[in-house]
């Protein structure tokens, strides 16, 4: 090929190249153009913008969606008062602690009453008033523990020192003061035993039956299953223990409480420390006596069994842990055992363990009118069933005293 020939095609080679970009930029520009006229869309004239605190709410949730800075943008005014009360208060978990504490407690009681009636308790008159009008307060609930054999001295209690039918009732209503005969069921549901219990219950309608099976080795249990209905049914402010086969002026005994209203914590009785009987075979034996030290020991200073009382903290105490309270031999030793390292206030009054005539007769006539009569020998009063009339005659208080006793 010439040099000519070279020249031209070189020539129209640059041209076409120069048409070709400057076609493809004009194409580009025109697709820009009729792009942005088609896409564009006009703003809403209904429509109100956004304002600058919106704005910053709506960065607020796109920046990462922070979940805290959202709890504190959902917390309610009443929810922050609460807080606010909280920190004022000088030991808030102090007070939370006691809240929680009472509450249990109260969960505790509802639970065991709801386990009595399920069990086959009673469900007593006091019952159906708290259901309609709301829980009475009653200074006193006495519990007078018996057996099925003690039919005879039952009889006595009621022909002396304990009310009976109306007298009863308008004890309870005017001076607030319950009293019941404590008994369980026999080891055969239902029998003879139980059905003899049911009709003289129907006769003079004073008994508390527990859910318990009677027997002399189950006294320990029988004591704290006592105090855990007996808090469950009556809201007083003391639980009393009686034996049935011992003399009680309520009068005394009603005054003598109440001088303890104000304290939460309270067991009285007569206290004493007696030995710890480790031979087999002897009365009050003691199985577990290594626990209380060497042979020859003395057990740790409790309430005689024959009569003492308790506060109400102290049975709600019980019937809240009674799956956990350890059962000894002997129920007045277990009893003092169960207060063992609580803030309790022990009471010995001698006046709840004078003797029989002359001795309480003395007393009363020198102005110190005992609690409770019985004789140390029997542990109670010698054939209490046939000298209990003469031993309320001599030593009792007189029946007026205790209608015009004030509480």
């Amino acid at each position: 090929m010439s040099l000519k020939s070279r020249v031209e095609v070189s020539s129209r080679s640059v041209i076409s190249q120069r048409w070709t970009l400057l076609l493809c930029l004009g194409s580009f520009c025109a697709g820009m153009f009729f792009t942005t006229r088609m896409w564009a869309i006009p703003e809403p004239k209904g429509l109100a913008r956004v304002t600058s605190s919106e704005a910053e709410n709506l960065n607020v949730v796109s920046e990462g969606c922070n979940s805290r800075i959202l709890q504190e943008m959902e917390i309610k005014p009443e929810t922050t008062d609460i807080y606010r009360e909280a920190f004022k208060s000088h030991n808030p978990i102090e007070t939370l602690d006691k809240t929680i504490a009472n509450l249990e407690m109260e969960l505790a009681t509802a639970r065991a009453a709801q386990e009595s009636i399920r069990n086959g308790a009673p469900v007593s008159e006091d019952i159906r008033l708290t259901e309609s009008s709301g829980k009475r307060k009653y200074l006193m609930v006495v519990g007078i523990n018996t057996a099925f054999s003690s039919r005879k001295r039952r009889d006595s209690l009621r022909e002396t020192w304990m009310p009976r039918g109306e007298k009863r009732k308008k004890l309870e209503e005017e001076k607030g003061i319950i009293m019941r005969f404590v008994i369980g069921h026999s080891a055969t549901s239902g029998g003879i035993l139980d059905r003899a219990i049911e009709a003289e219950d129907r006769k003079h309608g004073d008994f508390l039956r527990l859910n318990h099976v009677e027997g002399y080795l189950e006294l320990s249990a029988k004591t704290k299953t006592y105090f855990a209905t007996a808090v469950n049914l009556w809201d007083a402010d003391f639980y009393v223990k009686v034996d049935d086969d011992i003399h009680v002026n309520i009068a005394t005994l009603g005054e003598t409480l109440a001088r303890h209203r104000s304290k939460p914590r309270i067991y009285m009785g007569c206290m004493k420390s007696g030995p710890v009987l480790s031979q087999k075979g002897v009365r009050y034996h003691e199985p577990e006596h290594w626990k209380f030290g060497e042979s020859g020991n003395r057990y740790f200073r409790h309430a005689t069994g024959q009569l003492y009382a308790i506060s109400n903290d102290l049975a709600s105490y019980i019937a809240l842990n009674q799956d956990l309270l350890h059962k000894y031999a002997n129920e007045d030793v277990s009893l003092g055992s169960w207060f063992i390292g609580l803030d309790v206030e022990h009471i010995d009054d001698r006046r709840l363990c004078c003797g029989t005539p002359p001795d309480c007769e003395w007393k009363a006539q020198a102005g110190n009118i005992c609690v409770a009569s019985f004789d140390w020998t029997c542990s109670g009063i010698c054939r209490s069933a046939e000298r209990m009339k003469e031993v309320h005659r001599r030593c009792g208080e007189g029946e007026n005293a205790l209608w015009s006793a004030t509480f």
